[in-house]
């Protein structure tokens, strides 16, 4: 393989780069193997001739150019640590943000499969009005305006469907993920309330 018509300089530097890279190769994965598990190897080992590349000149001739390559191999692999540290750090505390965000919502999930069973018996343009509401949590005129009908008959829709929940469920839905507020309990406590 000729370099014909190409710059002495750099063709200079491509086989002084080609001897290095096959004289070196397999003591520099075989350290990096020795470190951390394949994938990590290979990567770290790449990482290593693109930095022989691009810093060519920095690179001692023999006996001393494997003890270079050892110390940006480790280097790299130090890097590589840190980097995967910090993403666990930070997947760690992302866990933690959104456990403590996100409530055990297994009551809620009942309520929802049973609300999800009586949904599918109603007709579906009822369902869908129903849905709109309690899930997207849209006014009577935002459903008229997505369904192109009348707010009177949304309403309308989403009164019988609403009632017909309630035969079936017990309660009214509430969106996926919902949790019943504080005042929202209240108000459900003071209608069961027996008059007196």
């Amino acid at each position: 393989m000729g370099h014909h018509g190409a710059d002495p300089a750099d063709t200079m530097r491509e086989d002084r780069f080609r001897r290095i890279y096959a004289e070196h190769f397999s003591t520099v994965l075989g350290y990096a193997l020795r470190r951390a598990s394949s994938d990590d190897a290979a990567d770290v080992t790449a990482e290593v001739f693109l930095v022989v590349w691009r810093r060519l000149p920095e690179v001692p001739e023999p006996p001393a150019t494997r003890l270079w390559l050892y110390g940006v191999a480790r280097r790299t692999l130090a890097n590589q640590r840190r980097g995967t540290r910090r993403r666990d750090d930070l997947s760690t505390a992302l866990r933690q943000e959104l456990a403590g965000a996100v409530p055990d919502h297994a009551d809620a999930a009942v309520a929802r499969i049973d609300a999800a069973a009586g949904i599918a018996d109603l007709a579906a343009r009822d369902r869908e009005v129903l849905r709109l509401a309690t899930w997207e949590e849209l006014e009577p005129r935002e459903i008229a305006e997505v369904l192109g009908l009348s707010a009177v008959v949304v309403r309308k829709r989403l009164s019988r469907a609403r009632a017909r929940l309630r035969e079936v469920t017990g309660h009214e839905p509430t969106p996926p993920g919902h949790v019943r507020g504080v005042r929202e309990a209240q108000e459900v406590h003071e209608t069961q309330e027996p008059q007196r």
